[in-house]
């Protein structure tokens, strides 16, 4: 998993209540298992007409935020059923952090998991990034995971708080099985063991 320390990107405004896991990556995206290649379906129902085109009123088309790294989301975002498919359309259309006052438990969870930097800021804090990312391409913030802090581009700057071991985890990119690799020496050794006391298995 790709660590993550500091992110500077546009933020792209998303200010709509109560996102929902099939409105971030629809059902008819889900019959695949990789991680890639889901980034052109994120929001799809919102982003392209019933012909696929593209709907130019769309926050992620608009040119100043097609490259954003950094969502600015309205409260409860990534409710609804728990797909993993939520996070990992996300990171592959670019979204390394989403900012909201609120998130469903399942899709907070699942953005750890996968690099991901979901941050929980007050109403305030909210409407004041908002106003940042409002200005397109002068939408520029800055998320700095180590200070636990947001600075926005008139240097206001937004503090955060976060689980220290989620903060570990990021920062170092570890995931599950970076966390069970980390632990390698030891495992090897119980294989070694095991294989000598049980040669037959």
């Amino acid at each position: 998993m790709k660590p993550f320390t500091k992110l500077t990107s546009v933020a792209a405004p998303l200010k709509v209540v109560n996102v929902d896991t099939d409105m971030i990556i629809p059902k008819q995206y889900l019959k695949t298992i990789q991680r890639t290649g889901l980034g052109k379906a994120l929001f799809a129902e919102k982003r392209y007409d019933d012909k696929g085109n593209e709907n130019p009123d769309f926050v992620l088309n608009k040119p100043a935020y097609r490259n954003a790294e950094i969502l600015v989301a309205g409260d409860n975002f990534g409710c609804g059923s728990s797909r993993e498919h939520a996070p990992w359309a996300l990171l592959d259309f670019g979204i390394r952090c989403v900012i909201s006052t609120s998130f469903a438990d399942i899709f907070y969870n699942n953005c750890f998991k996968n690099g991901i930097l979901p941050i929980k800021v007050s109403q305030e804090d909210l409407d004041k990034l908002f106003d940042d990312a409002d200005r397109g391409s002068n939408a520029t913030l800055t998320v700095d995971l180590a200070a636990q802090e947001i600075k926005g581009p008139d240097g206001g700057t937004v503090k955060f708080e976060i689980d220290p071991f989620r903060k570990h985890c990021l920062l170092n990119g570890l995931d599950d099985i970076g966390l069970t690799m980390q632990k390698r020496a030891a495992i090897d050794g119980f294989e070694r063991k095991a294989s000598e006391s049980r040669p037959w298995m």
